[in-house]
């Protein structure tokens, strides 16, 4: 790491959390790619377009954080390794291996089957809000409903729904709290390692007692032919968990506040409901739930921009600024929910692009056109600077909580809304 960083008191702050485009479009135009000093570990970051969609390919820039030199322990630290080594953090052949045997579960065709069950879901977390005129959407609709669907689809019983959630919500407010760092830490690895308790005990729970969802699925891959290990079983299971509701809970979250703060944009939803599906992308784009891809490792030295990233670097791809380049979408920075869709980098991009795309696009169309119809009055309960974040120095750009007012009325389940593009 050169002296020439950017350091963490310039960007992992609470302003930084707030808006962090501003910051992302000096960096765009001055350091394009940095070296960038942060509470976490220090990375090299790659803002641009082009350059960021290179990287999400480039075989030097690896994945693999579990190799002889055990990067993950600047990363995740000591107690990583029991749920975070998984296809998330390989490269192929082990992640083609590892990805083949869970990406059937997640294919349209059996996604779209579910459409019904989400739907049911949904509207029971907003039967709940209804009658008060207020909720805490982030609590009581944002977080619970891709939680419910992941479990469900797991096989996490639904009497040990709330407890999972409760470990992954301290995994994810991680910096958030008002506890002292280290007693935060020990959170955090008690959680996880609970978490992994739970996870194994339900896996061989699953192989006593088959059932027909997708941690039965991955035991009879074990079973059958050895296509997993033992270990990776476990871990595939917490990524499928953690990854199949957390940027879907951020994101759907991200999206309210986005169009409660941009009222004419929110006015052409309703009044154009076909536009949903071109939406759902646009604030994908315009404030994602994952501003930072996950960590790669640079197997050589390797030239972005002009600039050298040197071997053994820990390398950032800036999604959330790529998705702003104005070399690639016209005013970036304006919501336009009537901006074609576009190569935006929100999923991903290359093999590790997102496995759950097609179940957290209905997810989030299901979700926002059930919000926008049976919430009539839908606003922000405090000014849009008093909603709280998650901290700067997150991995995800979510929030912790999401205050809203609306009219107490009735409102129907359904309605002859097309979502046709």
């Amino acid at each position: 790491m050169t002296e020439d960083v950017v350091p963490a008191a310039e960007l992992y702050t609470d302003a930084f959390a707030a808006d962090p485009y501003p910051t992302f479009a000096r960096l765009r135009t001055q350091r394009p790619v940095c070296p960038v000093g942060s509470p976490r570990f220090d990375s090299w970051l790659i803002t641009r377009f082009d350059d960021a969609r290179a990287a999400l390919t480039d075989p030097r820039l690896s994945k693999d954080l579990y190799g002889p030199d055990q990067h993950y322990l600047r990363i995740f630290g000591p107690n990583s390794e029991g749920l975070n080594r998984n296809m998330l953090n390989s490269d192929p052949p082990e992640h083609t291996r590892l990805r083949r045997v869970v990406s059937q579960a997640f294919a349209p065709r059996r996604i779209e089957a579910l459409r019904p069950r989400v739907a049911t879901i949904v509207d029971h977390l907003i039967d709940k809000m209804i009658p008060r005129g207020e909720a805490d959407l982030m609590r009581e609709f944002a977080i619970p409903l891709p939680m419910t669907v992941i479990c469900e689809l797991l096989g996490v019983p639904p009497a040990d729904h709330d407890r999972v959630l409760d470990w992954t919500q301290v995994i994810r407010t991680s910096g958030s709290a008002s506890r002292p760092p280290a007693e935060e830490r020990a959170a955090v690895q008690e959680a996880q390692l609970r978490l992994h308790h739970y996870l194994a005990d339900l896996v061989r729970a699953k192989r006593d007692d088959p059932a027909d969802d997708i941690i039965g699925a991955l035991v009879d891959a074990v079973d059958r032919d050895r296509t997993l290990s033992e270990a990776e079983l476990v871990t595939t299971t917490f990524l499928l968990l953690f990854a199949g509701h957390q940027t879907t809970a951020d994101f759907l979250g991200n999206a309210v506040l986005a169009l409660l703060t941009h009222p004419e944009q929110l006015d052409l939803l309703r009044t154009t409901p076909r536009l949903l599906p071109t939406a759902i992308e646009e604030l994908l784009r315009f404030d994602g739930p994952l501003p930072v891809a996950s960590p790669r490792i640079a197997t050589e030295d390797v030239d972005y921009h002009g600039v050298r990233i040197p071997r053994g670097a820990i390398v950032g791809v800036a999604i959330n600024a790529a998705n702003h380049d104005p070399d690639h979408f016209t005013d970036p920075d304006r919501l336009d929910l009537r901006r074609a869709r576009g190569p935006h980098l929100g999923f991903g991009h290359g093999v590790h692009y997102c496995l759950g795309v097609s179940l957290a696009r209905m997810e989030a169309l299901l979700a926002l056109s059930a919000l926008l119809r049976r919430l009539p009055g839908l606003r922000l309960a405090v000014p849009p600077a008093e909603v709280r974040r998650l901290p700067a120095a997150s991995p995800f750009r979510g929030l912790l909580e999401l205050p809203v007012t609306f009219s107490v009325q009735h409102s129907p389940k359904e309605h002859p809304w097309s979502f046709g593009t």
